[in-house]
């Protein structure tokens, strides 16, 4: 097996996305799923998940209104925001495995600059940072 990389200083730093379809690295760290329906073709004894965490997807509703919407990227972000503000529960436990290294947020969309765990991403590395600052955990 290969040596494991450097993990970054910052725990904000530690958050990295992926498209599932991608070959498994120990760079990788904590490999979490975040999306609310199981990949396509993919076998779930193939993917060396830590978790999936379904319920931090955006809603059914919202998933939706993007797929028919999708030139709407910045209503979309707004909507999956404000979703989160309501999930502290699960951006917590998130936010805490990054006490441990890496932790790399898995999606399938084929959009691979436009998707829900590119804006998971960002609105953790918030939460991070502002913890980070005020010397707080997770």
């Amino acid at each position: 097996m290969p040596p494991v990389p450097p993990v970054p200083d910052r725990p904000a730093d530690r958050i990295r996305v992926k498209r599932i379809y991608r070959a498994v690295r120990v760079s990788d760290g904590s490999r979490v799923l975040v999306d609310r329906l199981w990949p396509r073709g993919l076998a779930k004894d193939r993917v060396r998940l830590h978790s999936w965490c379904k319920e931090i997807a955006p809603s059914d509703e919202l998933r939706r209104w993007y797929h028919a919407n999708p030139d709407a990227w910045q209503e979309f972000t707004a909507r999956y925001r404000e979703e989160l503000s309501h999930k502290a529960d699960l951006l917590r436990g998130l936010a805490e495995l990054t006490a441990d290294g890496v932790v790399t947020l898995l999606y399938a969309s084929k959009e691979e600059e436009q998707n829900n765990a590119i804006v998971l991403r960002d609105y953790l590395r918030q939460i991070l940072e502002k913890n980070d600052k005020t010397g707080q955990d997770g």
